[in-house]
C-alpha cells in the first residue's frame, strides 16, 4: 500500500482545469461535426473546414455515449463503475445496434459479463467504438493516466473485449489524462506507448507514424504506410490501429495548431468524425480555450446533440458543453479521491497554482497497471463478492456441444486491502442444469497477502461436462460460501450450445 507524502501530490488549479475540460468538449464537437460528412471515405481528402451550416452541431456517438457513463458515475459513484454495471447501462440506455455495439449488447443480453461480451463471436473487436469515448475518463482523472485508463479499459471491454479496440482506448485515455499537465505532444505519445503492449497493432502503428515523421516523409506518405500496415484488419477500414494513428498524425504533422491538425487528420479519410473529434479533444485539453480558434467556436456554438441515447429514459443529462463541464468538474474530486491510494503521484484540484512534483512526468510512463489489465486472457470475466474477486476463464471459449467436456479455470483473489489481510476457506457448490456435471475442488483455502507472498490468490481448474441435451443458453451457478463471513457469492457462468 502506498504511503503518501505532501511533496508527491499533483495539484491542479480548478479554474484552469475546468477551462481545459470545456475546451475538450468544444474541440470534440468541432472535430466530430467537421468530420462526419466524410465518414467512410477511403481516399485521401482535401477538406478546408466546415461544410455544415452555422450553429448546426451534428450528433456524434463519440460524445453522447459518454453522457451515459457520467450518469452511472453520478448515481453509483466510482466504486459502482464496473464492467458489469457499464454493461447494464448499455442495455438500458444505448440505442444503436451497429457493428460492435450490437454484437456486444447481444452478448450482454445472453448473460455474458464483460469482457466476455466483447470477445465472443465479435469480428469488430479491433474497431473504433471505444477509443473515441475516453474523454470522460481522462477529464475525471486529470494527470492520473493509470486511473483514466483503468476506467477506459472497463468501458472498452464491454464491446471490444481485450482486442485492439480496447488497447486503443487505453492508449488514448492515457494521452488525454496526461495532457492536462504535459504539453509536449511527443512526450504524450511516449506515455501512451508505455501503457500498451509493444507487439500490439496500435503500438506498431504509432511507432510507424513516428518513424515516418522522423524520416521526413510527408503526411500523405505516412498515412498511406499506416493504411497498408493494417490492410488485413477489417478490410483496412474502421479499425482502431490506423485511425488512432491518423488522429495522432494530424496533431504531429499539424504542429499542434488546432486548424491545421484537425484538417490534416480528417484528410486521412476513413473514420473521419472519430479522428477529428479526438484531435479536438486532445488539443483542447493541452491548450485550453485559448487553443480553440474563435471563428470555429462561434460557428458551432455550445450545444450537444445526441444520437445514441434513449432520452425517454435517460433524460437528465447535459445538453451543452457548458453543462457537461460543470457536471464533470463536480465529479472529478470524487473520482480523484477514489483513486488516491493507487498512485505514487495522486492528484487533487485546488484554488492555488498548479504544482507538479519532480518525477511525476516520468512516473506517467510506468507500464505496470495497464499491463495488468491488458494481460487478461480472452474469454474471461471477473465477479467481485466482497471478500474476493473471481476471475473466470473458459478454455477455448464458452461454446459446448452435447457430450463434450470443457475446462474452466477460476482464480480467486483475496481483497485483503479492503477487508484485512487474512486467509479464508471458500466452500464451492454448483447449481447445474439437469444432466450436467462439474468436477473439481469443493473447498479451497484463499491465501492472504504477507511479507513473504504478494500473490494473495489461488487458481482452481474444473471440468464441465454437458450431457446429450444442451440448450442454446445454459447457465451454471457457482455458489461460494466463506467460512465465518456473511457474504455468499453467486457467479452465473453461461455456456452456449454448439
Amino acid at each position: 500500500m502506498l504511503v503518501f507524502h505532501d511533496d508527491k501530490i499533483i495539484r491542479l488549479n480548478r479554474d484552469e482545469y475546468a477551462d481545459r475540460v470545456y475546451a475538450c468538449w468544444i474541440g470534440k464537437n468541432i472535430g466530430g461535426t467537421m468530420g462526419t460528412p466524410y465518414e467512410g471515405k477511403k481516399e485521401i481528402l482535401d477538406i478546408q473546414g466546415f461544410v455544415t451550416k452555422e450553429n448546426e452541431v451534428l450528433p456524434n456517438d463519440d460524445l453522447d455515449l459518454q453522457l451515459a457513463w457520467l450518469h452511472l458515475l453520478e448515481e453509483a459513484g466510482p466504486e459502482g463503475i464496473t464492467p458489469e454495471t457499464l454493461g447494464e447501462i448499455w442495455v438500458s440506455f444505448i440505442g444503436p445496434h451497429w457493428n460492435e455495439y450490437g454484437l456486444g449488447k447481444n452478448n450482454l443480453k445472453h448473460g455474458m459479463i464483460p469482457p466476455l461480451s466483447g470477445d465472443y463471436r465479435n469480428n469488430w473487436r479491433d474497431s473504433n467504438g471505444a477509443w473515441i469515448r475516453t474523454e470522460i475518463w481522462a477529464s475525471l482523472a486529470p494527470a492520473c493516466p493509470d486511473l483514466a485508463l483503468k476506467y477506459a479499459f472497463m468501458d472498452a471491454s464491454v464491446d471490444h473485449g481485450v482486442g485492439e479496440g480496447t488497447v486503443a482506448a487505453v492508449f488514448v485515455a492515457a494521452v488525454e489524462s496526461a495532457a492536462f499537465v504535459i504539453h509536449d505532444f511527443r512526450k504524450l505519445l511516449d506515455i501512451g506507448l508505455s501503457k500498451i503492449p509493444e507487439e500490439s497493432r496500435v503500438a506498431r502503428s504509432i511507432r510507424l507514424l513516428l518513424s515516418c515523421y522522423e524520416a521526413g516523409d510527408d503526411w500523405k506518405t505516412a498515412r498511406n504506410k499506416i493504411q497498408e500496415e493494417n490492410a488485413d484488419i477489417g478490410d483496412g477500414w474502421f479499425e482502431a490501429p490506423s485511425n488512432v494513428a491518423y488522429a495522432m498524425l494530424g496533431i504531429l504533422y499539424g504542429g499542434c495548431d488546432f486548424k491545421k491538425s484537425m484538417i490534416t487528420a480528417i484528410n486521412c479519410g476513413d473514420d473521419t468524425d472519430c479522428t477529428g473529434a479526438t484531435v479536438g479533444s486532445i488539443l483542447g485539453i493541452m491548450g485550453g480555450m485559448k487553443a480553440i480558434p474563435e471563428d470555429w467556436r462561434k460557428y458551432l456554438g455550445d450545444d450537444i446533440v445526441t444520437v445514441s441515447l434513449n432520452r425517454g429514459c435517460l433524460y437528465n443529462v447535459p445538453n451543452t458543453c457548458t453543462e457537461l463541464t460543470r457536471h464533470v468538474a463536480r465529479m472529478a474530486p470524487v473520482m480523484l479521491a477514489a483513486g488516491f491510494r493507487d498512485h505514487k503521484y495522486p492528484a487533487e484540484l485546488v484554488d492555488g497554482p498548479n504544482e507538479i512534483p519532480e518525477g511525476a512526468a516520468a512516473y506517467f510512463c510506468d507500464p505496470k497497471k495497464a499491463a495488468e489489465l491488458l494481460s487478461m486472457p480472452m474469454y474471461t470475466f471477473e465477479k467481485n463478492f466482497n471478500i474476493a474477486t473471481a476471475r473466470v476463464t473458459y478454455e477455448g471459449g464458452p461454446d459446448i456441444a452435447a457430450g463434450e467436456e470443457k475446462t474452466l479455470r477460476i482464480t480467486f483473489k483475496n481483497n485483503w486491502r479492503v477487508y484485512g489481510s487474512m486467509p479464508y476457506f471458500l466452500n464451492l457448490d454448483w447449481i447445474l442444469p439437469e444432466g450436467w456435471e462439474v468436477t473439481g475442488p469443493r473447498s479451497v483455502q484463499l491465501p492472504h497477502e504477507s511479507p513473504h507472498s504478494r500473490d494473495a490468490s489461488v487458481t482452481c481448474e474444473f471440468m464441465v461436462y454437458a450431457d446429450d441435451v444442451t440448450e442454446s443458453v445454459n447457465r451454471l451457478i457457482l455458489e461460494i460460501a466463506v467460512d465465518e463471513r456473511p457474504t455468499t457469492g453467486l457467479i452465473a457462468i453461461p455456456f452456449y450450445g454448439a
